[in-house]
């Protein structure tokens, strides 16, 4: 990482009114991203999403955002009025969700979408910003993108449209990318090629990527660093290389549930959950009483 994270985050929490009361569905997460590959990995509902939608400003009424500190690049940007928020969504921050069929205008070609997202944060005229999603669509390794411009998002894969987005994202050059279960539609072959379009554009651009997924196997080979979440708190952080030697009982009940086929077994176990995993503090004492010094 760098000296300077390019973005900082302290005690951000996100809750939403219920009938029941307050919902807290990011608690107290805090950390900060350099020009790295930060992985963000969980369950589902365990805040991953919420928390990428909250750095953009997308949690809207009746959920509340607050953090001690929510900065980009030393500048504030917690709950700044939506006309500020807008020069920076897309131009300085973007996110690629999950599903591109729920992501692209269907009724508007692939060309123009893409032209119309880079003129709102780039600006400039129609013919420049005609060749840059052409050349945006070749970074992401799309075959006759003339042909693919004038398509409409039924008419291409899932692959395809999962790339198109990351092209789009990518368009205006922010200095963050937010890529939320990118390659969770995807096949295995297509699912690699995409992660190395993405790699290769984050290294080459200087870029901070948080990658939000499920899959640890995942995460640990493609990622620099992992954020482990659980109910909507950061359990663990540790470098991805020492993903499969994590200390907390939460990731390791993770990677249990692991199928291996170096390992086979008749049954999977089931991940036992405890109470002491909402509170790091109690979590951090009841493993020092388990284990003397450390494990």
């Amino acid at each position: 990482m760098t000296q300077t994270p390019m973005l900082s985050i302290r005690n951000l929490r996100v809750s939403f009114p219920t009938r029941q009361g307050v919902f807290d569905a990011v608690r107290g997460v805090s950390f900060d991203l350099g020009r790295e590959r930060l992985g963000v990995v969980g369950e589902s509902g365990s805040g991953k999403s919420m928390t990428g939608r909250a750095i953009l400003g997308l949690v809207r009424p009746p959920g509340k955002v607050t953090a001690d500190r929510l900065d980009l690049e030393g500048q504030s940007i917690l709950n700044l009025p939506e006309r500020k928020m807008l020069d920076i969504r897309g131009n300085r921050i973007s996110m690629v969700m999950q599903d591109p069929k729920f992501s692209l205008n269907p009724v508007m070609t692939i060309g123009d979408q893409i032209i119309e997202a880079y003129r709102l944060h780039a600006g400039g005229g129609k013919k420049a910003a005609r060749q840059k999603a052409l050349d945006m669509l070749e970074a992401v390794q799309i075959r006759d993108p003339e042909r693919v411009m004038g398509a409409y998002p039924h008419e291409v894969s899932g692959g395809m449209g999962q790339r198109i987005m990351i092209a789009m994202m990518l368009a205006p050059d922010p200095e963050i990318l937010i890529a939320d279960e990118p390659t969770s539609a995807l096949d295995v072959s297509v699912r690699t090629e995409v992660l190395n379009i993405m790699d290769r554009l984050v290294r080459d651009r200087g870029m901070g990527l948080i990658f939000i997924s499920h899959d640890l196997n995942l995460v640990a080979q493609f990622c620099d660093r992992v954020l482990i979440m659980y109910a909507g708190q950061i359990v663990e952080t540790l470098a991805a290389r020492d993903l499969h030697q994590a200390r907390h009982p939460y990731t390791q009940g993770l990677l249990n549930s692991l199928p291996r086929l170096d390992h086979p077994v008749d049954r999977l176990p089931v991940l036992q959950r405890q109470d002491s995993w909402r509170d790091p503090h109690l979590l951090d004492e009841s493993l020092e009483t388990e284990f003397p010094g450390g494990l």
